[in-house]
């Protein structure tokens, strides 16, 4: 029946200013058993993808959103990120002209805030227009042939309210990140891995995501993540269960089965789920999710510098653009004061 594969990875874990954002790119490929290892999607897609952001060929570049990032002092910092993304929902037959509709297009909602409100900007330079429906073309024949098709690509924003009161209420910014996580996972969970939905992912489908922070152990955040596998748990009737723990990777299954054990009951399922560190390098649906998280963020960060810089020309002021961390971020800070009220301030700050 094949194979149903997620990435998860985040972008904005580490800044002072605007969101936090995980993402999830989820694949169906057929042609995959169980016991077979996870495939290669660079390689079974490699007549259209590749992961060098120039490509003499003429492939889309699916990789670390970190090496596709211009600087932000180039023409078009977010050129290949934006080609990637535009040209991989465009194979699905979903375009985007401005940043509005293809924030619309990954589900991305941030918080109600004045700085990420506003008109639409539009999705100019490299990696817009016309070219993305040649390389959506491209992309959309090179997945028929190979088998795959991509179910879904979404962000969640955890803002900076959200944020703050998760970091308030758990003591760590960790916890931020599980959230979104835990809304992907279980995602997945609720479409592929129970009831009728299993036909879609022999075995049922498989999570891979980036190592989050130093940890290694996943279990129990699995538990605090999926609630309904606590439940199973202390019932007898499924739970996590480690299938590896090494220093490279942490592997898992997830299991629910039914009352009295039915394990072809509508309440039944079943979940693979690993995480790695540098995943990106690794998983193809990985590196797509972090293209789709960092796009998602820099979208936002833009309208964030519109809104402010607006303001301080308005104040008569000049304020120098800010991708929000850290040390940047308080030169940001003392470069605004005087532009921003005091509550504007703890509401745009996030802690730790």
């Amino acid at each position: 029946m094949g194979l149903v594969i997620a990435g998860i990875d985040e972008a904005g874990y580490g800044p002072m200013l605007g969101p936090l954002v995980v993402a999830r790119a989820v694949f169906a490929v057929e042609g995959w058993e169980p016991g077979q290892g996870a495939p290669d999607l660079w390689q079974v897609l490699s007549r259209g993808v590749c992961k060098k952001p120039r490509d003499a060929r003429g492939r889309v570049a699916i990789a670390d959103s970190k090496k596709l990032k211009r600087a932000n002092d180039t023409a078009h910092p977010l050129e290949h990120l934006q080609a990637g993304v535009l040209a991989i929902l465009a194979a699905r037959g979903d375009r985007a002209g401005t940043d509005a509709e293809l924030l619309g297009l990954l589900g991305a909602q941030a918080e109600p805030h004045a700085w990420y409100g506003g008109e639409a900007i539009a999705l100019d330079g490299a990696g817009a227009g016309a070219g993305v429906g040649i390389a959506g073309n491209l992309l959309a024949g090179v997945l028929a042939d190979a088998g795959v098709r991509l179910l879904d690509l979404s962000a969640t924003v955890i803002g900076e309210a959200t944020f703050n009161r998760i970091v308030k209420n758990a003591g760590s910014k960790s916890a931020a990140t599980g959230l979104g996580v835990a809304g992907h996972m279980q995602w997945v969970w609720d479409e592929f891995a129970v009831g009728a939905s299993r036909g879609l992912a022999s075995g049922g489908p498989r999570v891979v995501c980036d190592r989050q922070g130093g940890r290694t152990e996943y279990g129990p955040a699995i538990y605090e993540w999926m609630p309904l596998l606590a439940q199973a748990e202390r019932e007898d009737r499924g739970g996590v269960t480690m299938l590896e723990q090494t220093p490279e990777r942490a592997r898992y299954e997830l299991c629910v089965q039914g009352p009295g054990g039915d394990a072809e009951s509508e309440e039944a399922g079943m979940m693979h789920a690993l995480f790695q560190p540098e995943g990106e390098e690794a998983f193809l649906p990985i590196a797509l999710a972090s293209m789709a998280a960092k796009l998602t963020r820099e979208l936002l960060m833009r309208r964030f510098n519109r809104y402010w810089c607006a303001r301080a020309e308005q104040a008569g002021r000049t304020l120098k653009p800010t991708a929000g961390y850290v040390q940047d971020a308080r030169r940001w800070l003392r470069d605004a004061k005087g532009i921003l009220s005091a509550a504007e301030r703890e509401d745009l700050i996030r802690l730790a």
